[in-house]
């Protein structure tokens, strides 16, 4: 046992970093559907933060270590599902070079075919236009890619911040499901004539 929090708690949160890359894997880039992955962030709290106490075999004890483990392995998982999204946001932001809409070349005179963008950020702005944004996206003050750029990454930061909070919460409420329902506390062992062992 730590000061803090359960040995246990430690090993859930390893299992945390391994389901957040499992669920970032699969929702992210195998099956890009952001939303999901949004709303998964809940039930894995919710099964990180019961499952931290259920690791740490916390049948008695006070409350403040159940919940502490559960926020601990909750913690890691949230920061671990943010860090994943941000990464890969920042892998398609940054490495985007507009093809195929953007950026062609003929191949028979070698010459540019428009449209064209900026790689980066220049590129993303263009395919959001391209896609029928551009009217919110300049009702919002963003008309070129600096301005997008801006606006882009802090839209990433208020859904990673939603992820952290919507983890962070199941966690407790996984922790305090833990606490009302645990296993209660073994007997003594005792020897054959009934005397404690």
């Amino acid at each position: 046992m730590t000061r803090v929090i359960d040995r246990g708690a430690i090993t859930a949160a390893y299992v945390g970093i391994g389901m957040a890359a499992t669920i970032a894997i699969s929702f992210l880039l195998v099956i890009p559907v952001e939303p999901i992955y949004l709303f998964l962030a809940l039930p894995a709290g919710l099964l990180i933060g019961y499952y931290a106490n259920q690791k740490s075999d916390r049948r008695a004890g006070p409350w403040g270590r159940i919940v502490a483990n559960a926020l601990f392995a909750g913690a890691v998982t949230a920061l671990t599902l943010a860090a994943l999204l941000l990464g890969v946001k920042a892998l398609f932001f940054f490495v985007d070079n507009g093809y195929p809409d953007f950026n062609r070349v003929d191949p028979e005179t070698g010459q540019p075919i428009p449209p064209t963008c900026d790689s980066g950020g220049g590129c993303v702005y263009a395919r959001y236009v391209a896609e029928g944004y551009g009217d919110e996206l300049t009702t919002a003050g963003v008309t070129d890619a600096a301005a997008f750029t801006g606006y882009y990454w802090a839209q990433q930061a208020s859904t990673a911040l939603s992820i952290i909070v919507l983890t962070e919460a199941g966690a407790l409420f996984g922790g305090l499901a833990y606490g009302f329902t645990r296993p209660k506390p073994r007997p003594a062992s005792t020897s054959v004539d009934g005397a404690p062992a």
